[in-house]
């Protein structure tokens, strides 16, 4: 079976390398020209573990290949999968632009039955607004079919959660597309995979309830820290109880900066936005996003609170993409603190193993250094933003021989507090008693 996906992006490229590893023959399009002559020499352009190897085992098989020519994509495919950015309005709303001009496009250039695949996050009712653009714009009346399928790809571990995924959800309006949906993800039945067959708008809204609900539990967390932080609580502690119980469940149940990336804050917005203009306010999902905007200004307050005047002091930050395992620094906590550092004065340097060349576009301001030991010389406090493995086992006898001031504020709780005290330094973290003795406060 041939398949086109068009946009070449995380989705889009992660989509198409693992369909032709499933043995169909993929066609991936993109009107970025240079992407595309880059992708067909298996450069990939952002950092995902084990995709460019996958990308080029099926280019050399012959699977995979890739042009910058819509009217070959939509020609040479029975299914065609549009995964396009879908990026946020100022009001929260997702911009239908990029899927709509490719909706246009397929309708102009269609000559017998496809199917069109919305795979993009989009709000519900935009398969509705496909199919309509689809129609109008054919020279004649063809039959077609537009289905619903939602990805779930996190960021560092795209490929196993393609490969071996939660679940499959198929929305589509005619049996005759889900069969052929069901063909696809074929290889999937050897592992059992569920596959959730509903219809078109149910599909849409799984997809943002699923990263709503996550998002949620972040925040919920989060909130936990801060009140432990007040009572003299351990919030890992709180978290391993609640996540002991199967209907909590452990994960995304970790204190923290808050959530970034570029599906948790988007699709929390979209969401909101989708509700009010149903008429109906999501109440828990604004207070998602609050808890979370205030969580990136707290953590300023917890470094505040360690090194005193932030004005002139200088601050080690280890970890800059939103999570670890991907360049990505869409929405970045990192950044965010970095950016509300430097705006009181403080001089940051920063290092990460993967996002710092993309960091120092967004923040030219920052010190880029080659390495964390670089990183922290003469800081006034070390910051651990995010969870690189490479940072979670530091060697503490020679930062703190390099840093002005042993303060080790670890914003993902990597490291437990005795043993930092016990290594000489005040460390501070997310929901958990500080340690130590702070050496800018000694009498």
């Amino acid at each position: 079976m041939y398949i086109s996906v068009i946009g070449t992006g995380y989705v889009g490229l992660v989509t198409g390398a693992c369909f032709a590893e499933f043995g169909l023959n993929v066609l991936c399009m993109d009107r970025d020209e240079g992407r595309i002559a880059s992708l067909e020499k298996g450069q990939v352009p952002f950092y995902e573990p084990g995709l460019a190897e996958l990308v080029t085992k099926n280019v050399t098989a012959g699977r995979l290949r890739f042009t910058s020519d819509l009217h070959k994509a939509v020609d040479e495919a029975l299914v065609i999968f549009i995964a396009v950015g879908t990026p946020s309005r100022p009001d929260g709303s997702a911009d239908l632009s990029f899927v709509e001009e490719v909706a246009k496009s397929i309708g102009t250039r269609m000559t017998g039955f496809k199917i069109v695949v919305n795979k993009s996050t989009v709000p519900v009712g935009t398969a509705d607004r496909v199919r309509d653009i689809i129609t109008k714009n054919q020279t004649s009346p063809i039959n077609f079919s537009v289905v619903s399928n939602p990805e779930f790809l996190r960021e560092g571990s795209a490929l196993e959660d393609f490969m071996r995924p939660n679940r499959v959800v198929i929305g589509a309006d005619s049996p005759e597309a889900v069969a052929i949906m069901k063909d696809l993800y074929r290889p999937l039945y050897l592992i059992e995979t569920p596959i959730v067959v509903t219809d078109i708008r149910t599909a849409e809204v799984i997809k943002y309830a699923s990263n709503v609900f996550l998002a949620t539990k972040i925040s919920f967390i989060n909130e936990m820290a801060n009140l432990c932080e007040m009572v003299g609580a351990d919030v890992q502690m709180v978290s391993k109880g609640m996540g002991l119980d199967k209907r909590i469940g452990s994960k995304f149940l970790h204190a923290g900066p808050g959530y970034g990336g570029s599906c948790f804050g988007k699709d929390t917005a979209a969401l909101i936005n989708i509700g009010s203009e149903a008429g109906y306010e999501m109440v828990l999902a604004q207070a998602t996003r609050k808890i979370n905007e205030e969580q990136k200004v707290r953590m300023v307050e917890k470094i505040r609170e360690a090194v005193g005047e932030l004005q002139g002091k200088t601050i080690a930050l280890l970890g800059l993409a939103f999570k670890p395992n991907t360049d990505d620094i869409r929405d970045s906590p990192a950044l965010s603190i970095a950016r509300q550092l430097m705006e009181q004065g403080c001089a940051v340097r920063a290092y990460d193993p993967e996002a710092l060349e993309a960091s120092m576009r967004e923040n030219p301001k920052l010190i880029p250094c080659r390495d964390a030991y670089h990183a922290v010389e003469g800081a006034d406090a070390v910051v651990l933003v995010t969870e690189w493995n490479l940072f979670r086992n530091l060697d503490f006898e020679q930062i703190g021989s390099k840093v002005k001031s042993r303060i080790f504020i670890d914003l993902r709780n990597v490291y437990e507090p005795q043993r930092m005290a016990e290594q000489g330094f005040y460390y501070v973290s997310v929901g958990r008693k500080p340690a130590g003795t702070n050496p800018l406060k000694q009498s």
